[in-house]
């Protein structure tokens, strides 16, 4: 039998997952610790043998070894532009669409002081922009200088006004910095254009980052990490929103993954105002969406949930619990590989998972405000419009493993008591039970057609 063997070395686990591709079927799924820290193919060996408990592997035939990767911290890039709400706000929406988890964003000229809070973040990749095509040059080219003066050994992605890439090549080629200039992410004004940024950032991250974050060995049993873990998820939701070719997608949705260090939101939705007389402000929107809320998880960032929150918030969702919800906090942070042992730990989990949802969705959701002016009332827009997309999925293990998904992912649902959060009405509820959209993204690369079928199979209306 020929089948794929997609590995996502995460986070906290190292995940697999075989797929049948003759009968387009999951033949298992299994897990372990990821063990970057030590060698990276302890934990995927210890994975491996718990899926060969599950098969018989004298019958497979792995033609296929793909793996995605947020391991060691995932991506972490530091994005840099001209003006915070233009093109600094697009270079970090090019940077989250890649799968990076974003350490800072810069504008204007850098300070010193700036070039040593950059240093210190320790980024893996920084994208360079500023500037419109034609028009101010002279930012992104002082901001060239500094760094190829104080920051060594990070590969620099150059996406600005193009203008300048001649001279910014000089200084780099001096410097013997390592780089790559793509397109501009907003080469005219309020036009974005971020996916040949995205696409640099992908291709550094396979020939850069896999070995920076202790990958190698990996590498030489499979086929390559093809890309970071968060854009395997947004594959997937795009190929699952738009189909094929051959194959026809089920429309516009969102996906909401609540991890344990972060929560990210992935909509694939135009945003377009719902409503006739509604004007947009700010930035267009990207179609395919995705934010990341380093402050918002089940583990790692448990504390920092908590903190952004309060207790008051936590407790409506789990008002009789045993637990102290500081105390519990605090513990879950110090044991990130805490599962759930009863009732009460999974309530609690539960109720951390259901803030997270209506938080996470509060910061991706665009907001409409009503203005009365002496013409009469008007409605201002900024961001997507999601009142009308038609499915929300939960992936992530507390809604994987909850009894009750539909209960956490509710809270992400449009609320009358706070209109102006433009959050999706009445979708249908699915869910990705055996946690697989990131393996169907990489799957996708390869078989798009045959990742969309599984995924419309195993993804489970609640």
């Amino acid at each position: 039998m020929d089948a794929a063997l997609l590995i996502d070395f995460g986070s906290t686990y190292t995940k697999l997952t075989a797929v049948d591709l003759e009968n387009e079927e999951i033949l298992a799924t299994a897990k372990d610790l990821t063990t970057v820290q030590t060698d990276i193919m302890i934990g995927f060996e210890n994975a491996f043998e718990k899926l060969k408990e599950k098969i018989n592997l004298n019958k497979v035939n792995f033609v296929e070894k793909l793996a995605c990767s947020s391991a060691a911290g995932g991506l972490k890039m530091v994005a840099i532009g001209l003006v915070p709400e233009l093109t600094a706000e697009a270079a970090k929406r090019a940077a989250l669409g890649a799968g990076a988890r974003i350490l800072d964003v810069y504008s204007f000229e850098l300070t010193n002081f700036e070039i040593e809070e950059i240093i210190d973040k320790k980024p893996d990749i920084i994208l360079l922009a500023g500037g419109t095509d034609g028009g101010n040059k002279d930012c992104i080219i002082h901001n060239a200088k500094l760094i190829a003066k104080y920051i060594k050994n990070v590969p620099i992605v150059v996406a600005g006004n193009k203008n300048a890439q001649d001279e910014i090549s000089d200084i780099f080629n001096k410097y013997n910095i390592y780089y790559k200039i793509t397109e501009n992410v907003m080469p005219k004004l309020n036009q974005i254009n971020v996916e040949p940024a995205r696409k640099v950032i992908r291709e550094i991250f396979m020939e850069k980052i896999v070995e920076a974050k202790g990958m190698k060995r990996a590498e030489k049993f499979i086929n390559g990490i093809l890309m970071p873990t968060p854009a395997a998820v947004l594959k997937a939701a795009k190929i699952l929103a738009d189909g094929t070719d051959k194959e026809e997608g089920i429309g516009e949705l969102i996906v909401v993954d609540i991890g344990g260090a972060t929560t990210d939101v992935h909509s694939i939705a135009s945003g377009e105002p719902s409503k006739a007389g509604v004007t947009l402000k700010g930035l267009p929107e990207p179609y395919a969406k995705r934010t990341v809320e380093g402050d918002l998880g089940m583990r790692v960032s448990a504390v920092s949930l908590l903190e952004t929150a309060g207790i008051k918030r936590i407790s409506k969702f789990i008002p009789n619990s045993k637990y102290d919800i500081e105390e519990r906090c605090k513990f879950l942070q110090s044991n990130i590989s805490f599962v759930p042992k009863n009732e009460e730990d999974l309530e609690f989990d539960e109720s951390l998972g259901m803030v997270a949802t209506e938080i996470v969705m509060e910061r991706h959701v665009g907001t409409i405000e009503c203005l009365y002016t002496p013409l009469g009332t008007i409605y201002s827009q900024v961001g997507k419009d999601l009142l009308n997309v038609k499915y929300l999925i939960g992936t992530g293990g507390v809604i994987v493993h909850s009894k009750n998904p539909k209960k956490i992912l509710s809270t992400g649902k449009f609320n009358p008591a706070f209109p102006n959060y433009l959050k999706p009405v009445n979708p249908e509820i699915l869910v990705d039970r055996e946690y697989i959209l990131s393996a169907m993204g990489l799957l996708a690369e390869k078989y798009p057609d045959k990742a969309l079928r599984i995924i419309k199979k195993y993804i489970v209306r609640v």
